[in-house]
């Protein structure tokens, strides 16, 4: 079976309401994403491709947000399932707000005044305070997320930036932190702002391994020991942490979000 995630745009919103439907099937699917389809040849072509693969006996489901109704028509029309992901929902809004709906593309992909800024002010705030290689930034930090090497900070840090707007810091907890008792000293005056990360051990040793195989840093004993000392600090410091083990970057940035109580940055 191959999917085709189709819009006008980037195709960006296709894409994640297509995969979310699709998460409920437990099926195997090829996936392509056909994003800036704004005119009616490329609509025609595209509805020849589909064709070509029907007679190849090929089965294939489109998920599409097309604004203009003409090319939409068309890839209706297309010998495939379709489905327009902003059909079933336009019109019971429209009765809901009293006005009608105006599809434009540029509205619903364009960059919005204030947020694309807001954005990229705090995905060059998440690389300057990466990893914790500076500290004297971190009264302007929304969130630091603490954890040890390869516990998924640095991804997490730039997800919350480019998707939310969040102006995330990471620092690194090492063996030189669990010589002392408690957090670090930089860390204290920022405790309101601090999430912690932790990982399975045996995860942490797979990471590790194919990063530096065969030294003490990817050794099972040392990703047991560092996990169990830096669980303790978040105890001893009462500082909320989350296992990363099962999770996508995406399921802990909106499980961080809610746990810290973050809103969505509009510019």
């Amino acid at each position: 079976m191959k999917v085709y995630f189709v819009s006008d745009g980037t195709a960006i919103t296709a894409e994640v309401f297509g995969q979310a439907m699709l998460s409920f099937f437990d099926v195997a699917v090829k996936q392509e994403s056909v994003p800036f389809l704004s005119t009616l040849d490329q609509a025609h072509g595209f509805c020849r491709q589909l064709q070509e693969e029907a007679d190849r006996g090929e089965k294939t489901l489109v998920f599409f947000t097309i604004s203009d109704p003409k090319i939409r028509a068309v890839i209706e029309s297309c010998d495939s399932h379709c489905y327009n992901l902003f059909g079933e929902l336009l019109s019971p809004i429209e009765k809901a707000l009293g006005v009608p709906a105006q599809p434009n593309a540029q509205k619903a992909h364009g960059i919005k005044a204030g947020v694309y800024d807001c954005r990229i002010d705090a995905i060059n705030y998440a690389l300057a305070n990466d990893d914790g290689a500076s500290v004297k930034n971190y009264d302007e930090a929304e969130i630091i997320l603490l954890g040890v090497s390869r516990s998924g900070k640095t991804p997490t840090s730039l997800y919350l930036a480019m998707q939310y707007g969040i102006k995330a810091a990471n620092y690194p907890l090492t063996e030189d932190d669990f010589d002392n008792v408690g957090l670090p000293k930089v860390l204290k005056p920022h405790k309101h702002k601090l999430f912690g990360l932790t990982i399975n051990p045996d995860r942490l040793h797979e990471i590790r391994t194919g990063r530096m195989a065969a030294s003490k840093y990817a050794s099972s004993r040392q990703c047991r020991y560092e996990l169990d000392e830096v669980e303790a600090i978040y105890r001893q410091a009462r500082v909320p942490f989350l296992n990363t083990t099962f999770l996508s970057v995406e399921e802990i940035s909106t499980r961080i979000m809610a746990e810290m109580h973050l809103s969505r940055n509009r510019g």
